[in-house]
């Protein structure tokens, strides 16, 4: 499970983002928890617009994602602080992204009581309409006399503590399940795969559809290649080492931006044919709505309806399986949701492989075996079967996915271990 904590106050020394901050690392084999910080959220007015505010576009886009929210909140004036006030008067004006969303309250203070009264508080908020969090009931982790709680390393010094938090949260994801199967996917709308919609980032002097796109794009951008050096978030390369650390990847890679254009693929096959997603280097550049144009309207529908999962947040990731002919392959395409620094949708990193070899190898390695299942063969109903396990549209297998459910696009492989 994924979570967020949002930490309940704009002050630098925080006691509840130290204790946000511990259960992040004390319970990160249970769930992810990604801190969230309102320092920098203007107190709300509703002639402005929260998209003005990078933070509170943060916000939102990780709250909407998450599985659930662990807001830990200090008590001032027996309430809430105003910081956090002012984020909950945002995310509940023009957009709403605590509706339906679980909710775990926790809080620590200076004094015994340990925000008490701001919890009551925060409860009836949450409540509120426009606001229409499910807080989990009950459950009040209170930690007082915070200064004295934790240790040198942040770590909570009194073991009881320590087991009722780790039952509040156990409680928290228990309840997470059972609010998640009444939650509903955001409509999805209609996807334009023209590229009618430039980003930042898209360059409009050349066509997309221009089979020199790639040469026309880097003289205008001046783009470097060869042993000019990039900078990456986590390292330095050359342009030629990026490129050979991609086509040594063992899997077939794509990228579309957020824009619908197919902008990259990691050319590392000298005959297409051979691919278990056909890609040629001339569609490099293309409207999506061209890499797919071999497809019939009601396949075309199931690529919106991938792009248009992703994009809202649905699912983070939607996994298929094309049938193929061939035993020996399991071609099996992964996508995955792409975002910029405020959360917000950047486009999809489509993922390609025979998956095979790889569950052969782990049934050798743990002695295991397969057992039969009543699941089809077919997860992906509509697939085509021609090539190397791939369709003959050079195309991936987003029009493949022709169930629009959970279900059956985000894991065709289920049940192949159960023991």
């Amino acid at each position: 499970m994924k979570f967020v904590g949002l930490v309940g106050s704009n002050a630098e020394q925080s006691y509840n983002r130290k204790l946000l901050e511990y259960i992040r690392k004390q319970f990160k084999l249970k769930f992810e928890l990604e801190l969230l910080e309102i320092d920098e959220v203007p107190m709300f007015n509703q002639d402005q617009s929260w998209k003005d505010s990078f933070q509170l576009r943060l916000l939102y886009n990780k709250i909407i994602r998450a599985d659930g929210v662990i807001i830990a909140t200090p008590e001032h004036n027996h309430t809430i602080t105003a910081a956090l006030k002012s984020v909950l008067e945002w995310l509940s004006c023009e957009v709403h992204p605590f509706e339906n969303k679980p909710v775990m309250i926790v809080g620590a203070s200076y004094y015994d009581q340990g925000t008490s009264r701001a919890q009551v508080h925060l409860r009836k908020i949450l409540d509120a309409p426009g606001v229409n969090a499910y807080t989990l009931p009950g459950n009040e982790f209170l930690l007082g006399k915070a200064k004295e709680a934790f240790d040198d390393n942040g770590n909570i010094i009194n073991q009881g503590t320590v087991d009722f938090l780790e039952t509040c949260l156990d409680n928290f994801m228990s309840y997470v399940g059972v609010v998640s199967k009444l939650q509903k996917p955001k409509p999805i709308e209609p996807e334009d795969l023209d590229c009618n919609h430039p980003i930042a980032t898209t360059i409009t002097e050349v066509d997309p559809d221009d089979p020199e796109w790639v040469e026309k794009v880097a003289e205008i951008t001046g783009a470097v290649s060869g042993d000019a050096y990039v900078k990456l978030d986590h390292g330095i390369l050359t342009v030629d080492q990026i490129n050979m650390f991609l086509k040594a990847m063992p899997f077939e890679l794509t990228y579309a931006d957020d824009n619908n254009q197919f902008l990259y693929y990691n050319n590392a096959h000298q005959d297409p044919d051979t691919m278990y997603a056909k890609r040629i280097p001339e569609q490099s550049g293309n409207r999506l709505s061209t890499v797919h144009n071999s497809l019939p309207a009601g396949r075309m529908k199931n690529v919106e309806w991938v792009i248009g999962t992703l994009r809202n947040g649905n699912q983070e990731y939607v996994r298929t399986l094309i049938p193929s002919p061939n035993p020996a392959v399991l071609n099996t395409h992964n996508y995955q949701a792409m975002y910029y620094d405020d959360g917000s949708f950047a486009g999809i990193n489509e993922i390609v492989f025979n998956f095979k070899p790889w569950l052969d190898w782990y049934l050798q390695t743990t002695g295991q075996r397969l057992v039969g299942g009543a699941g089809g063969a077919d997860a992906t109903s509509g697939a085509s079967d021609s090539g190397h396990g791939g369709g003959s549209d050079t195309t991936s297998g987003a029009s493949d996915s022709s169930s629009h459910s959970n279900e059956t696009a985000a894991d065709a492989t289920s049940g192949a271990s159960e023991h």
